[in-house]
């Protein structure tokens, strides 16, 4: 879209207007902020931010880890899901500066180099994601849920998955994902262990 200025009659194009990211970061320090160090993914990363900013926002427009997806903006389809110390957020809720030097892990963090995390290796194996959208909350929902230990069946892992939407309709094959390490995890762990 352009705009054309009758007094010069030169062509401004809406985007020269809009300002960048490089500038809103620089403006965002002279203004309210405060002080913030998250551990993400192992990392440390310290910044100055607008306390009303949202973890997501942090970690995909600050840091620029965009696995994490942004779907309702409202926290009711799961595709914002990352763990803070463990347990699941929905990070679009989540004010970054609630997270201060608190360990936060996000899809990119999963993987141990060339390695898939099993969750990841498990929703290959089962083809469980169809567009891929929802597949790293889904997936980050899902190592969730196997840390909590609370999903022995199929029905609790739904119940426990439910907050986690996919438009394509690939929960049979997410089921049976989950269900393939949570039966791995509880393996495991009866397991007699050696001496």
């Amino acid at each position: 879209m352009e705009n054309t200025n009758t007094a010069t009659s030169e062509r401004v194009s809406i985007l020269d207007q809009t300002p960048s990211l490089n500038s809103l970061r620089s403006s965002a320090v002279s203004s309210n902020t405060v002080p913030v160090t998250l551990y993400i993914n192992g990392a440390e990363h310290t910044l100055q931010i607008d306390p009303r900013v949202t973890l997501l926002d942090v970690l995909r427009e600050y840091i620029g880890l965009t696995g994490t997806k942004k779907g309702c903006d409202h926290g009711q389809c799961g595709a914002c899901t990352v763990l803070v110390e463990g347990h699941r957020i929905n990070s679009c809720l989540a004010l970054a500066v609630s997270y201060d030097r608190e360990q936060i892990t996000t899809i990119e963090g999963l993987a141990e180099g060339e390695d898939l995390h099993p969750v990841q290796e498990a929703f290959l194996q089962h083809d469980a994601f169809q567009c891929g959208y929802c597949t790293p909350g889904q997936i980050m929902s899902a190592v969730g849920l196997l840390l909590e230990g609370n999903a022995k069946t199929d029905a609790e892992i739904k119940e426990q998955m439910s907050g986690n939407i996919c438009r394509c309709g690939a929960y049979a094959n997410i089921l049976a994902a989950v269900r393939e390490c949570n039966n791995q995890q509880n393996s495991n762990a009866s397991a007699p262990q050696a001496k």
